[in-house]
């Protein structure tokens, strides 16, 4: 019996990551990875770290290395970065630092079902507010006394962007989760000189194809990055990450070229699939939704048994559909291959 777990941990079903199948027999479409590899100046600077003193030795806390190239690439001062364990973490250390006990944490539905997660393991209230028919939202539905609220820019599952002028005008403490945004035609970095209460995270694991690795960070006022810090574990990037991570944001041209690569089959992804009588919505991420008057959960089931994994979601109001990592080409022939022969 484990009635000395605090009580918002034992009610809490906890958020639950897609698939990870233990053999690479698989077509991985469901945790939005990205299809190629990383840069090849990520290798050169892991093999780097693995020699000399590096792994005997802590990390750098603050990755200042790190620091200072994410303020060339997004032109922000470098004590206005925060490094994180992933994006996750970052969002997590947000959660402690902003949000009180009894707090209140506000987020979009459908959209991350870690923001809930997060709140009630802090011990906050959390309050959704609701898209509407574009996939787009009015800040007059936000509480005034919101501790903090989270936008998923673009979003998941819906792969949508919310305005950026509705973004400028919202109620703060704003964290906007960029995680995606590489792969869409804007951002909103321009709100972090506009706004004080403005935090950006973004995800090395989507563009930069370092899912393996585990790094994040945010991009925030420097004020608020010294209370983050405070927070934060205090080696919460190891060696490796570090390095891995310096190399990858200094090959922006690299990453570019990918994320080219995975637009172009992202449009073509989508147009199969409308031909195949899905609902597709258009896509600013390296993912689409996919809906159809044929029950999904069926067309998810088939799929695993021919060794192809999507992710299959319902959203009380909004239905159930299928959000589709865009892989290589030759994964996604083999996706629409299957598909038609199920439909």
């Amino acid at each position: 019996m484990t009635d000395f777990v605090r009580p918002q941990v034992r009610a809490l079903s906890g958020y639950v990551p897609g698939e990870q199948p233990h053999d690479d027999g698989y077509i991985k479409l469901n945790t939005n990875e990205n299809p190629y590899p990383p840069s090849p100046r990520v290798f050169e600077a892991i093999q780097a770290a693995l020699t000399g003193e590096k792994l005997r030795k802590y990390p750098d806390p603050l990755g200042t290395a790190f620091r200072e190239t994410a303020a060339k690439v997004f032109n922000v001062p470098p004590e206005a970065v925060l490094i994180g364990n992933g994006s996750d973490d970052a969002l997590t250390i947000l959660t402690r630092t902003l949000v009180p006990e009894g707090g209140l944490v506000v987020f979009p539905t459908p959209s991350y079902l870690l923001y809930r997660t997060l709140a009630e393991v802090q011990g906050a209230r959390w309050q959704t507010i609701p898209f509407d028919a574009h996939w787009q939202l009015d800040p007059a539905n936000v509480p005034e006394n919101a501790s903090v609220t989270f936008v998923a820019n673009p979003n998941s599952p819906s792969g949508t962007l919310v305005n950026r002028d509705v973004l400028a005008a919202w109620p703060g403490p704003l964290v906007v989760d960029e995680a995606y945004a590489d792969f869409a035609d804007e951002n909103c970095l321009h709100l972090l000189k506009q706004r004080r209460d403005v935090i950006i995270t973004r995800s090395l694991s989507k563009s930069y194809s370092l899912a393996g690795i585990r790094f994040g960070f945010a991009l925030a006022d420097p004020d608020l990055i010294r209370h983050l810090v405070k927070v934060k574990d205090s080696y919460n990037c190891d060696v490796l990450s570090l390095a891995a991570a310096v190399a990858a944001l200094e090959d922006q041209e690299y990453m570019r070229s990918t994320v080219a690569r995975i637009r172009a089959t992202r449009r073509r992804l989508s147009e199969a699939l409308q031909r195949l009588g899905f609902e597709v919505t258009e896509s600013q991420a390296n993912f689409v939704w996919a809906r159809h008057a044929q029950p999904v959960r069926r067309l998810y089931e088939e799929l695993r048994q021919r060794r192809i994994l999507v992710r299959y979601m319902d959203y009380p109001g909004y239905g159930d559909g299928l959000r589709i990592t865009v892989g290589t080409d030759a994964e996604i022939d083999r996706l629409l291959d299957e598909l038609q022969s199920l439909l």
